[in-house]
């Protein structure tokens, strides 16, 4: 009998960032990214919603206990990024543009280390109700 099965746990972290490419003009970046290009920044209140999926241990009833996943999120992710402007408070989005696809992608190697190798991880990241999105697709 198959006993895969998938485990969610939700977090949520609020932060700032600005969508910006340095080698595009101020107008160039606007065009692309909008009001999210303007040069003060803005915030999002984040959720987080981390998915691991694995065979259930016979001994434990578990995937993955999810207070220990809940710590792991809150040392890796929340630590980091829990309000803090993405762009400058963050070694992760020095140089790389935090939109919400890299952040899930930088979440998920975050994690991934920490995690059991036998246990697959998806991350999937709201930056608002109706836009989010995941990593692995």
């Amino acid at each position: 009998m198959n006993k895969r099965v998938a485990v969610y746990r939700k977090e949520h972290f609020n932060a700032a960032h600005r969508l910006f490419n340095p080698q595009w003009d101020d107008e160039k970046n606007k065009r692309v990214f909008g009001k999210c290009a303007l040069p003060n920044y803005h915030g999002h209140n984040y959720e987080l919603e981390v998915k691991v999926t694995g065979e259930v241990n016979d001994e434990t009833g578990y995937v993955i206990d999810l207070k220990t996943l809940s710590e792991l999120i809150r040392r890796e992710v929340h630590a980091r990024f829990d309000h803090k402007n993405l762009n400058l408070d963050t070694e992760e989005f020095k140089y790389l543009n935090p939109t919400a696809e890299n952040i899930a992608i930088v979440i998920f190697n975050l994690l991934r280390p920490h995690i059991d190798s036998r246990l697959d991880l998806q991350i999937r990241l709201y930056e608002t109700p109706r836009n989010f999105v995941e990593y692995p697709a």
